[in-house]
């Protein structure tokens, strides 16, 4: 393990440093933003326009890989991102922040499908697991220390966004410096939203809720708190718990799904889900039940796609799976533009608590549709479901057909050995 992560450890370490620029800039878009005097409205528009560009750049990125290579792909869309990022300072204006956003979006989806190619051919069949696990490690650590760092300097300047930008800059030297040139990208054609809802209507709605419910507690949260009056430090403070929670949920999420009806533990995460929405919605801006319900809510939620994925893949074919990826990064995408429009809209027409009531209505819709898909065809045995595998849901096709791959090399590893011992 330790030769093979001694390969890959200079991709790991550069992921966590753009994770961090990129987490440093989505909490800042909401304490920014709130002091250039942007509306709820204004600032959603800004979110979803950064899930346009994420859900275009999924679509696109593999054919410009396969037109110029890899490495042209990683370092053109990292010096876009780095300098939209200082951008964002200088141009004061909703309509210019939304295409800036758009602009970083596609860069960081086309960052996501080249690093996750690049990881995905170091793996061997034994090391896969391991080093999707160190990589969503990863990518979460960037993400919590983003909101520490947040906190370092005003707000009101350009400091944060500079540094932001420096840090996206520098995590791009050591990945060139050691990545292997690799073939050009092939992913295969998206399975249809009809036939992927025909094989799991749980899994594709679900998928689509969830990314409401991520792309509004990503994008939203910080502009949440803003309005809520919180200060810079307690907003910095109340998104990190929501990747804490998401951090510590994810091993005990995934033992229970490998041990109990899924549709059943997706009912459960989901209304759970919902206490935590309806008690931030209650909170009236008290710190303390705030970060609970930050916590719990992240816990529920960044389990809850991996969950959506292992159960999808319980009524697919092996052969189905990389297209069935395609199609559920697409439906997570959709869900993901959606999201904070709905939330900026709540926001603007009831209050900064409406937030909460969004994301308690997705987690609502999404247990009461699991438990009405319970009572539509008997659920898949578990001796017979496939291995939960935890993935980020900003993870691209690439990433999830890797999973895929693992999980499926789990499933017919348990099958041998029954079988031997059975022998």
């Amino acid at each position: 393990m330790l030769q093979v992560l001694g390969g890959v450890w200079a991709l790991l370490f550069g992921m966590a440093l753009i994770m961090i620029g990129n987490g440093m800039h989505a909490t800042l878009m909401g304490v920014r933003g709130n002091i250039e005097g942007f509306t709820s409205a204004e600032l959603s528009i800004v979110t979803a326009g950064y899930f346009f560009g994420f859900l275009s750049g999924a679509q696109l990125a593999p054919r410009l890989i396969r037109t110029v290579g890899h490495v042209r792909v990683f370092a053109a869309l990292g010096s876009f991102m780095s300098a939209g990022l200082i951008a964002f300072p200088l141009i004061g204006e909703p309509w210019a922040w939304t295409l800036l956003r758009i602009a970083i979006g596609f860069c960081m989806s086309g960052v996501y499908v080249t690093a996750e190619s690049w990881l995905n051919n170091a793996a061997t069949n034994e090391m896969r697991g391991k080093l999707l696990s160190a990589y969503m490690l990863a990518q979460m650590a960037g993400m919590i220390l983003a909101q520490w760092l947040v906190t370092v300097a005003d707000a009101a300047g350009p400091a944060l966004f500079i540094g932001a930008s420096i840090l996206v800059s520098l995590s791009f030297g050591p990945i060139l410096l050691s990545a292997v040139p690799l073939p050009a990208a092939e992913t295969t054609k998206p399975m249809s939203l009809r036939r992927l809802y025909a094989s799991s209507p749980l899994g594709t709605v679900g998928v689509f809720l969830l990314g409401g419910v991520f792309a509004a507690q990503f994008g939203m949260a910080s502009v949440y708190g803003a309005q809520a009056g919180l200060s810079v430090d307690d907003i910095a403070l109340f998104v990190a718990m929501i990747f804490v929670g998401s951090a510590v949920f994810q091993f005990p999420v995934g033992w229970l799904s490998d041990r109990m009806d899924r549709r059943v533990l997706i009912l459960g995460l989901a209304s759970i889900g919902a206490g935590a929405s309806a008690l931030g919605f209650v909170a009236g801006g008290a710190l303390a039940p705030l970060l609970v319900a930050a916590f719990v809510m992240g816990g529920m939620a960044n389990p809850l796609y991996s969950l959506f994925i292992a159960y999808t893949n319980d009524f697919l074919d092996a052969e189905d799976m990389p297209a069935a990826s395609g199609g559920l990064v697409f439906t997570y995408g959709l869900g993901a533009i959606l999201g904070p429009l709905a939330a900026g809209a709540a926001m603007e027409a009831g209050g900064s608590a409406f937030f909460w009531l969004v994301l308690l209505v997705l987690f609502a819709a999404t247990a009461l549709y699991a438990g009405w898909r319970m009572t539509r065809r008997p659920g898949v045995p578990v001796d017979e479901t496939g291995a939960y595998v935890g993935v980020m849901p900003t993870s691209s096709a690439v990433a999830l057909e890797a999973a895929q791959e693992w999980s499926q090399e789990l499933a017919e590893q348990e099958e041998a050995a029954a079988e031997s011992g059975a022998a």
